[in-house]
């Protein structure tokens, strides 16, 4: 594609136009340009909920795949592809996941989370190996993340991903994009223009934080991951998420803290099985094997327990 082909097809999406009406905006008071931003902001939630059955789809699809162990692989350039990187790695200290179960893939690698990495959006190429280096599975789930919805390297992972038989969702910010239709599942959240022309750090970004918490979020509340609204896999991996763990517990059966030290020890440490001994009053090997048959469904356990 020449330079002239990718201008005309950036002056024809919706991230990219150019406001007219802020032209001037670099002489504006800072208070008057924060009110601007924040009332631009406060769009980004309606964007969403307008897409809400499409996101819920989705969740629903993933959830089912990685309830048969397949994972989910999130693959975008630059912001999208660190939105990608984060929320993949959010999910181990919060769900206690493996860190082979979600995985964030950035164009470029490791090294592009700080720093750009000049061509590596461009290639659909290098977004097939390094899913091949995954070795996908049809139980697996791969997302592109990508704004304007045409960056190569996002719609190459979820055509390549598609290929192999896996599960694909494309979140774009730009209607009828490329990566929509590549994909299995097309998310298209419309944000509009940007306060500065093209910077999709901001609004669209915004909106792909909101639905990648969505996704990892609700597809492990799907999978017994909570409690209520309980983090009851959290991993105690420091003095915050030790007393996080402590307060669950407590939460969840409103037992005393001498009971919840007890049941913790007990259970080595994990807040579901402590949740369980102290509610369903079985040993921490009971409460183990409860859960195992549970598919690690805290209530399905207190069923069985119960039961």
């Amino acid at each position: 594609m020449t330079t002239q082909d990718l201008r005309s097809q950036l002056a024809s999406l919706t991230t990219e136009a150019f406001r007219p009406e802020l032209a001037d905006i670099d002489r504006l008071p800072t208070l008057d340009i924060a009110r601007l931003m924040n009332g631009e902001d406060s769009g980004v939630p309606a964007a969403v909920a307008a897409r809400l059955p499409d996101i819920a789809a989705a969740i629903d699809a993933v959830a089912e795949r990685m309830a048969r162990g397949g994972r989910l692989i999130y693959a975008g350039a630059g912001t999208a592809g660190r939105l990608g990187v984060l929320d993949a790695s959010e999910c181990p200290p919060t769900f206690n996941t493996d860190p082979a179960q979600v995985v964030g893939l950035i164009a470029g690698g490791p090294g592009a989370l700080v720093s750009s990495v000049e061509g590596a959006e461009d290639s659909a190429e290098l977004a097939r190996a390094d899913l091949d280096a995954l070795k996908l599975t049809a139980d697996d789930t791969v997302v592109g993340v990508s704004a304007s919805g045409r960056t190569p390297y996002a719609v190459g992972a979820v055509e390549h991903a598609r290929a192999q038989g896996a599960l694909t969702i494309g979140l774009a910010c730009n209607e009828h994009s490329a990566l929509a239709a590549a994909a299995e599942h097309g998310i298209e959240v419309v944000v509009g223009p940007e306060l500065i022309t093209g910077s999709t750090r901001l609004k669209a970004g915004t909106a792909q934080k909101l639905v990648l918490n969505m996704v990892s979020t609700i597809t492990m509340i799907r999978l017994g991951k909570t409690y209520g609204n309980l983090m009851v896999d959290v991993r105690a991996s420091n003095a915050k998420l030790r007393a996080r763990s402590r307060r669950i517990v407590a939460l969840a059966t409103g037992a005393g803290d001498e009971e919840i030290e007890r049941a913790l020890t007990e259970s080595g440490g994990e807040v579901k099985n402590a949740i369980l001994t102290l509610l369903a009053d079985v040993d921490g090997p009971t409460a183990a094997r409860l859960l195992e048959d549970s598919g690690g469904h805290l209530r399905a356990a207190l069923a069985r327990a119960s039961g």
